[in-house]
């Protein structure tokens, strides 16, 4: 069973409630944002709320388990219902990817608070590690992760929804017409193995050159 999984199988549970958290926080950004700009649709679908099960996608967490690549179910949203749609449109989609990278911050002051205060002084070294492997090997890393790959301007990503709200109307129009030749690519780039190396693969490295330059800081606070 573990070679079938990109993680160490007493891992699992740090895995699961980190991308848990993860897709749900992002999910509800984007509803909640949009509901506050006037748009009733996410709100009215029950998806205004941090409860995992309305959002998590049975098919997409099988395989981010498995496979390291899933999804969460997509928010509805009608940006023909706020007072501005396209700058609107893109501050709701933004505001997913944000949530990610604010908490990775989250995951990295409650790492800081937890190891400085001395909260887990008393702790065995199984506790201390478990917040470690949790917080640091996956809580931060991933949701940094999540930032940066929702930023790619491929549908059906965030940074796709961004990058067309900003161009001329009539391109965006144009792209609503071919987009599923985009999720085409963008699917050949996942699962292709020599697309996936020069593509999606630098923005793994680039991970993991973070998350070195975060270990190299944050070792001095791990007895």
């Amino acid at each position: 069973m573990e070679s079938l999984l990109w993680f160490p199988i007493g891992e699992f549970p740090f895995v699961v409630l980190t991308f848990i958290i993860a897709f749900t926080v992002h999910e509800f950004a984007h509803a909640y944002s949009a509901y506050k700009f006037g748009d009733m649709t996410a709100y009215n679908a029950g998806r205004v709320t941090l409860n995992p099960r309305v959002h998590l996608d049975v098919l997409g967490t099988i395989l981010i388990l498995l496979a390291g690549f899933g999804w969460a179910k997509p928010v509805p949203v009608n940006p023909n219902r706020f007072s501005k749609p396209r700058l609107m449109s893109i501050i709701v989609t933004a505001a997913g990817p944000i949530s990610n990278l604010i908490m990775a911050f989250v995951g990295l002051l409650a790492f800081h608070l937890l190891f400085s205060t001395g909260v887990l002084d008393s702790s065995s070294v199984g506790v201390q590690k478990a917040f470690y492997t949790f917080l640091i090997v996956y809580f931060v890393p991933m949701n940094i992760l999540l930032f940066l790959f929702n930023l790619i301007p491929l549908p059906p990503l965030d940074g796709y929804r961004i990058i067309s709200n900003l161009l001329p109307l009539r391109v965006q129009m144009k792209l609503e017409q071919n987009i599923q030749w985009g999720m085409f690519f963008f699917l050949l780039l996942v699962f292709i193995p020599p697309l996936h190396d020069i593509t999606i693969g630098p923005l793994f490295s680039l991970i993991d050159d973070i998350m070195l330059g975060l270990n190299d800081i944050i070792a001095p606070w791990f007895i």
